[in-house]
Parts: structure tokens; sequence; C-alpha cells
């Protein structure tokens, strides 16, 4: 990897590279679709404020049951402001009290994309109230990014990195 980048030689240490990264690569043209639009997705572009990002990654990471996805983004919530309590209100998800209205439509966003593969007209029309056009489209391209994370972590088995809890993250 370094060698094709920078024309250095000296050997590199694939235990330091991600392996989420040493698979991507292993397929050029896919990886650099899917980078694009995670980039977009979680770069300063994003529409979306952090909180609603992680919220909506957290609930569909738990919905998908994918250590490594949930594991990485409750360290990412947590840099953003998400605490601890809020990171397990998220497995519970929309029906955990505690949430405003915009933070449940959120996490019932990611749970009917899951369910029905269609946000509901009752939490479109919450959703409508707090974000704007961009925002609204970004979200379900958001929840369904990271719902084909999940789809390809969970199937490859990629293992956890180290400090990565899985599912046991808080």
């Amino acid at each position: 990897l370094k060698a094709a980048t920078t024309g250095d030689t000296t050997p590199v240490d694939v235990s330091e590279i991600p392996e989420m990264l040493l698979t991507l690569i292993c397929h050029p043209g896919l990886y650099e679709k899917f980078s694009a639009l995670s980039m977009q997705m979680m770069g300063k572009s994003s529409t979306l404020s952090p909180r609603d990002r992680e919220l909506a990654i957290l609930r569909t990471g738990w919905l998908c049951q994918a250590p490594y996805e949930f594991g990485e983004h409750v360290r990412i919530a947590k840099a953003v402001g998400i605490t601890s309590e809020e990171v397990e209100r998220a497995t519970v998800g929309s029906a955990a009290p505690g949430w405003n209205a915009h933070e449940r439509a959120v996490l019932q966003a990611a749970e009917e994309l899951h369910e029905d593969a269609m946000i509901s007209e009752d939490t479109w029309a919450v959703l409508a109230r707090t974000l704007e056009h961009k925002q609204l489209f970004e979200l379900p391209v958001l929840i369904g990014q990271f719902t084909s994370v999940a789809y390809f972590q969970n199937s490859l088995r990629f293992r956890l990195s180290s400090g990565n809890q899985g599912l046991r993250a808080r």
C-alpha cells in the first residue's frame, strides 16, 4: 500500500492497517466508489448534524447486529458528545424514554427502514419539521450506506480492531 502511493519499498506492517481497508483495496473500483460515499456521509460536506448521523448509525449497527460497525461508532458518537447512557438507549431504540421528538424520529427512521424499507409518513412529518430538504434525502442514504457496511462486515466476519468492544461498547 505504501509503495503503491509513495514509491517507498520499505516493508509495511499490515497489522497496522485496518482489516476493512485491506479488504476493500482488493477491489479498487468498488473501494473508490464506496469510500467516496462514506466520506460524503462522514465528512464536512454532510448536511446532517454529527449527533443525528451517529444516532442513526448506532441504531442501524445495533439493528443489524454489526459488532464492528457498532463498536467503531460508539467511539465516534462519544467524540461528538453522545453519552454512554444515550448509547445504551440507542440499543433500545425510539421506544426508550428520554429522547426528544426529533431524536426519536431519527431512530424511528432507522427502525422503519430496517423493517419496511420505508420511513413512515408520521416519522417523515416529524423529521420534516426539523430537517432541511437535503437532510431529509441524506438520512435514508446514510442509513442505507451503513446497512450495506453492516452486511459486508458481518458476512466477511470482520474481527474487532483493538479497543473496539463490538456490541458490548457503551
